[in-house]
């Protein structure tokens, strides 16, 4: 066993509705103790610039560029995650030198895996200046450097967590994260990994929500309790060459786009997009080594009991169970941040953090950028 670290890590996730922030004590491969963790949602101005980001960012052709107002974007966003930091130390009485690195994923703007080109905006130096505490950001830009997708990331703390499944949940498990776009983990009995992006997660309903309502996303999938599915709409997405392609490959935003206005009634579009969410899951879980006998589900979909009927009911056609986070004894709302603090550990001591079945990179490489605290 390596040092152990208190590691806190920040996630801003393809939903683009706020912070997820974790802390956990570990070494970078055993997990010794999960800290709190918490939620800080961005206000409709944040997310306004956000959406305005993504417009921008179409233009990038270089990691590294920050064309038009992009550069305040990146500006605003790091000091959110700056003061999502000290709230989070101050409501539980931590100082900053308690803690050993952060963990910063940033906001992605643009993912291009066939361009080899993926943009997660989220100044490291700057959030180490303003939190007094060093940082490892920029975590997938090497695993494409060595001709990986650059995602999934959290893969290697999902086999982390897999080493403490209760014994009455059946193998083989996979691990599913359902954030704006879902993508799922595999763990072999011998430790093999598999992973991948598997489809649409809460995206898709999000931009339907907020198109129709104003609404950030359909709470407690109420609108789309209230509607049916409509199975041609879901055979059109399920069309997709992504679905049918041999090679696996991670997703951007713009992939996937929601129903055209007036396609379907409000309610039907989100039981559909409901339904495809499980619909994605399964088919891209027919890719793995072997068939899944337990989908162990986090992320913000797993509080929509609309998504999380649909995989059910599909998954048991398969002689599968599909059970939440906290089921099994984790935290499925910290899980993507404390996977954050987790890779910055990893990434301190040269570790891996993507394999070649998790991204497709060559061989498994370590990633990051290490900004020092002054």
């Amino acid at each position: 066993m390596g040092e152990v670290k208190t590691a806190i890590g920040l996630m801003s996730g393809t939903s683009m509705d706020g912070i997820d922030i974790g802390l956990l004590r570990t070494d970078g491969e055993s997990v010794v103790h999960h800290g709190p963790s918490g939620y800080f949602p961005y206000d409709a101005t944040l997310r306004a610039t956000w959406q305005k980001a993504l417009v921008t960012a179409k233009s990038i052709r270089e990691r590294k560029e920050r064309p038009q107002d992009l550069a305040e974007a990146e500006r605003i966003l790091t000091l959110a995650h700056a003061a999502t930091v000290k709230s989070f130390l101050h409501r539980h009485g931590l100082a900053a030198d308690e803690i050993d690195i952060i963990g910063f994923h940033g906001q992605t703007v643009l993912h291009r895996p066939d361009d080899g080109l993926t943009v997660q905006i989220g100044d490291g130096p700057l959030l180490a200046e303003e939190t007094g505490i060093a940082v490892v950001y920029d975590m997938r830009a090497n695993d494409m450097v060595h001709g990986g997708q650059g995602a999934p990331l959290i893969p290697v703390y999902h086999a982390a967590l897999a080493a403490n499944l209760p014994e009455q949940f059946e193998t083989p498990a996979v691990f599913v994260n359902i954030g704006g776009i879902s993508n799922l983990t595999y763990i072999g009995e011998s430790g093999e990994l598999a992973a991948f992006d598997s489809g649409p997660g809460n995206m898709l309903i999000d931009q339907w929500i907020e198109a129709h309502t104003g609404k950030a996303y359909d709470k407690g999938g109420a609108t789309a309790a209230r509607g049916a599915v409509v199975p041609s709409l879901v055979e059109r997405y399920m069309e997709s060459p992504f679905f049918s392609s041999n090679i696996r490959r991670s997703l951007d935003r713009s992939d996937f786009m929601p129903p055209a206005t007036g396609e379907v009634s409000l309610e039907d579009g989100a039981r559909t997009l409901a339904h495809l969410t499980g619909a994605a899951i399964l088919k891209s879980a027919s890719y793995l080594p072997e068939g899944a006998k337990t989908y162990v589900v986090c992320g913000g979909g797993r509080l929509n009991p609309v998504i999380m009927h649909e995989f059910a009911t599909q998954a048991a056609t398969l002689g599968a169970k599909v059970i939440a986070a906290e089921d099994a004894g984790f935290d499925g709302g910290a899980m993507e941040a404390e996977a954050w603090a987790y890779l910055a550990v990893r990434s301190l001591r040269g570790l891996p953090l993507t394999y070649p079945g998790t991204t497709g990179v060559r061989e498994p490489v370590t990633g990051g950028v290490f900004a020092r605290n002054v």
